[in-house]
């Protein structure tokens, strides 16, 4: 199988140096300056579940590769649209893509550009950073990637993906439900970003106020009702099952988009609540939380 990273950055880098690690036939997709980089350092991951220092390929967007079995694709929502540009010639009739984003939205746009047949649900459960060196710095226990037919079929081509990832230094699963488990993880995402954004803290002093409880929990039966509008399979219980994983959460975790903001960065706000909202106005639903968790991460990108 022949494996396309676009990036090698810090989660694409990661799987598919843990991939590349094991042999498995893998090229990075990358801009000039990390193809200078990694020719001079290696693709370095620096992580809990062990180091190691690869010699990757690499080509450059418009360079002669051929097709590719598998895209791995893990950038950020607001690089999407160039993401697709540059890996749009290495995909034929028989390449499946695998998004890694988080929320739902880009689902919508990889299909229209691809088709229905060539894109794959996927997701991952990871905490990795790349540093000033451009090493990768993976931190967590967690370090998981799932995938699976968004038809819920276990077919040749995830039966493959399996088996390039059985062997690895990484923690996988083939679904056979990932609609639900893109849903349930981008409940969880929009809510623990939404509520640590718009309170400036890390989860443990938001949870432990019980007005801030109160608002955590106002979010979470928002976001339920609208997502279930928008034909997220949820149980009747969801709220209370997120409530249970916010309260196992450490103290002072922070979400990655509240990391972006110290950081002055970029940040998924109309990828992940923008298009919540727009759903919500759509069917005419109430989201005052919502719509403040919203506001609140505009008003902080007029400051980039």
């Amino acid at each position: 199988m022949r494996i396309l990273v676009v990036g090698a950055g810090a989660v694409g880098g990661y799987f598919g140096g843990r991939l590349l690690e094991k042999g498995e036939d893998v090229t990075f997709l990358v801009r000039e300056g990390r193809k200078k980089q990694l020719a001079e350092t290696g693709l370095v991951l620096e992580s809990v579940h062990g180091n190691v220092t690869l010699t990757p390929k690499t080509i450059l967007s418009g360079e002669e590769a051929g097709p590719f079995d598998l895209i791995l694709l893990s950038t950020k929502a607001y690089h999407l649209k160039g993401a697709i540009e540059s890996f749009q010639e290495y995909v034929s009739e028989k390449t499946a893509i695998l998004p890694l984003l988080n929320g739902i939205s880009h689902y919508h746009q990889l299909i229209a550009e691809f088709g229905e047949e060539r894109v794959l649900g996927g997701l991952c459960f990871i905490e990795t950073t790349l540093d000033q060196e451009g090493r990768i710095i993976q931190t967590s226990a967690k370090h998981d990637l799932v995938f699976g037919e968004r038809s819920g079929e276990r077919t040749e081509r995830v039966l493959k993906i399996e088996d390039a990832f059985t062997g690895t230094k990484v923690g996988y699963r083939l679904s056979d439900n990932i609609s639900r488990d893109l849903w349930n993880k981008y409940l969880f995402i929009s809510t623990m970003s939404g509520i640590t954004t718009l309170m400036r803290a890390p989860i443990g002093p938001i949870r432990e106020q019980s007005s801030g409880r109160a608002v955590i929990t106002k979010l979470l039966e928002e976001i339920v009702f609208v997502m279930k509008h928008a034909g997220a399979p949820f149980s009747d219980d969801a709220v209370a099952q997120q409530l249970n994983q916010i309260d196992s959460l450490g103290y002072s975790m922070k979400s990655s988009m509240q990391r972006d903001m110290e950081k002055l960065s970029q940040v998924e706000a109309d990828h992940l609540h923008g298009y919540l909202l727009d759903i919500a106005n759509k069917e005419k639903i109430l989201v005052p939380v919502l719509e403040a968790v919203y506001t609140n991460l505009k008003v902080y990108e007029t400051s980039l």
